[in-house]
Order: structure tokens, then sequence, then C-alpha cells
């Protein structure tokens, strides 16, 4: 199981990272929010553990950006142990959260209980669920990632988005505006050029002929559909 902290200070950062590796768990450390994304959205991690307060993006709009694509668990770890904080955090999606100065053995439980929770509670329906597979294409919707061949494609946000609602519905035609309104929660607002530069950009990354895809297929005059026509491996 891979953890991931984000927090500010070094003896803190490295103190949690000893405890958890000599738990048998790997470990990967970001000072700052935007760091912590970075590792996110190009490595799996099963587990993070956030700080509030820290620079460049702070802990909770690092949740917000993480809950729009992943439900691993989240532990915020912070000096700010008051009842507004610890509200806001756990209504934003947090697990769990442990206030500074904290016991390290409490929060090595703590990581297990809530990678326990997560994984191994899950019933074997629920865990075939998070694993889609369309043709030579899967996304692991508990990671948040997707392979193309078992090689691992990078996507960002939004281009998840509309490739995880395309294969969570095959060979279903969608019109942009139905697309744009799933994918961008915007009931009264649309924009179709959005989302025709988001699909190009998800071509470019799954498709080995981007003009002539295998798997997106534009159905003119309609919208788009994910529909294979290759061989599957």
């Amino acid at each position: 199981m891979v953890i991931l902290i984000a927090d500010d200070e070094n003896d803190i950062r490295n103190l949690i990272k000893i405890s958890l590796e000599e738990n048998g768990y790997t470990v990967l450390t970001a000072q700052n929010g935007k760091e912590a994304w970075d590792i996110l959205t190009t490595q799996d991690v099963h587990l993070a553990i956030l700080d509030v307060m820290m620079p460049v993006m702070d802990g909770f709009n690092l949740l917000r950006k993480i809950r729009e694509y992943s439900t691993i668990p989240v532990i915020y770890l912070t000096a700010r142990a008051d009842d507004m904080d610890k509200v806001l955090g756990l209504g934003l999606g947090a697990d769990d959260y442990l206030a500074k100065p904290f016991s390290i053995a409490e929060l090595v439980a703590r990581v297990g209980a809530q990678l326990r929770r997560s994984n191994e509670y899950l019933s074997p329906k629920e865990k075939s669920n998070v694993i889609i597979t369309y043709g030579n294409l899967s996304i692991d919707k508990e990671k948040c990632c997707v392979f193309k061949d078992g090689e691992p494609i990078e996507l960002g946000a939004k281009e998840y988005k509309l490739l995880l609602h395309f294969m969570e519905h095959p060979e279903k035609v969608f019109t942009k505006r139905q697309l744009y309104h799933a994918v961008w929660d915007e009931e009264y607002y649309f924009d179709d050029n959005t989302v025709m530069v988001h699909i190009s950009r998800i071509r470019n990354r799954i498709e080995d002929d981007p003009q002539k895809p295998k798997y997106l297929k534009t159905i003119r005059g309609i919208g788009y559909k994910l529909h294979y026509t290759g061989e599957k491996l």
C-alpha cells in the first residue's frame, strides 16, 4: 500500500514516513498541496495524510480536487483542531481527523483501519466494479487511473471524467450538451467547444491514430459514443 504524506513541516513528514515504512507501507512525501496533487495525478496512492495549513495549496483546496476524481481515504493531520475546521474537513470528504500533537501509534492504527475499510471490507461485487474494461482500455475507479494495453495513460481531471462516463455507458450516443452537463455539472450553461477540445485530447491519448479513432466515434449531427472497432488483445 502506498501512503502520501503532505505537510510543510519536515520533522513531522520524516517521523510519519519512518513509522509507516516500519509497518510495511511505501511512503511518498510532499511539502505543499501542489506537490501532493502532482503525485496524486501521476502515481498510485491508496491513502493520503494531509496537513490543512500548507503553502501553495492548502489541505482544504487539495481535498476538493481529490474528491473530484478519487475516493481514496484521507486523514487530516493539523494544528487547527477547532470544531469548525473539523466539520469543514469532514464535510469536504475527509475520512478522519487528528490534531497535533498526535500519537504516532494512533496515526498508524488509523491508517490501517482506513485501508481495511476501503479495501478488505469491499464485497467481491464491489471489487469487480472498481475496474472497467472495454477493448484494450481499462479504468481503475479506486485509483482513478487509465490504462491502454496495460500501460498507464495520463489524462486531466475532466478528460478522465469524460472517458469514465463513456466507459460506464459503452455504445451509447451522447450529445455534446449531455456530456457537458454530466462532466462539468452545469445545468444552464453549455459550451460545445469545450467538449470538442477535451474529446480531442482524449483521442490523442487513447487512439493509435486520432484521425481514425477506433474507440471514441463521432456520430455526425448528434454527438459521440464509445464503440470499439478493433481486436481485443
